[in-house]
């Protein structure tokens, strides 16, 4: 027997073996000409994209997330709003833009923001929310100001006296403004419902 069969017929066990793993894989080019080959698992694709605000999939993730808006003063369907439209709770996920983990900071906001490992989850959130507190802080508590600023840029707020006109960042501050309204609805039912 040769070596190539062997070789074969190891990976055909190897893959047999595995489980099925449920992807998207898209190639994007950035402005700098940088190929990116993102792979985001179904599951979280869902979730980013869910019409309703999930639980974090995991308990330890739920409670970084009370622990974190605590500790900035955050109200957690906030940050957890962020989280799922951001990542839908993927803590691997990286952007086209580079932005890094479950609150996509770059890596510029992490560095200001001391975040030695932004892939480490908890510093990931650690920072998301120290960041998300400095926007609504600079814009006088407005949500959708700081939203806005999260994702596009306090600068591109500032220059639009407003959320800027760009249809990404409009659609990003509906979307967890929409995410915390159906908290608010859900949570009202069940206190109804008691």
């Amino acid at each position: 027997m040769t070596r190539v069969p062997i070789l074969f017929a190891l990976l055909l066990t190897g893959a047999s073996a595995a489980p099925p793993v449920r992807a998207e894989v898209k190639l994007d080019v950035r402005a700098d000409g940088i190929k990116v080959i993102r792979n985001e698992p179904v599951e979280a694709r869902e979730r980013r994209l869910s019409a309703r605000l999930l639980s974090p999939p995991t308990r330890a993730l739920a409670e970084m997330i009370e622990r974190w808006s605590a500790e900035r003063d955050l109200d957690p369907r906030l940050v957890q709003a962020v989280v799922q439209a951001e990542s839908g709770y993927n803590p691997r996920a990286l952007s086209n833009k580079g932005a890094i983990g479950l609150m996509q900071l770059m890596p510029a906001t992490a560095r200001e923001l001391t975040v030695e490992d932004p892939w480490d989850p908890d510093q990931n959130v650690g920072g998301g929310t120290a960041y998300l507190k400095r926007m609504l802080d600079f814009f006088s508590g407005d949500v959708q100001f700081a939203v806005a600023a999260y994702n596009a840029g306090p600068n591109a707020v500032l220059q639009h006296a407003g959320v800027p006109p760009f249809a990404e960042t409009r659609a990003y501050v509906a979307r967890v403004e929409k995410l915390r309204r159906t908290y608010a609805r859900a949570y009202a039912s069940e206190l109804g419902a008691g």
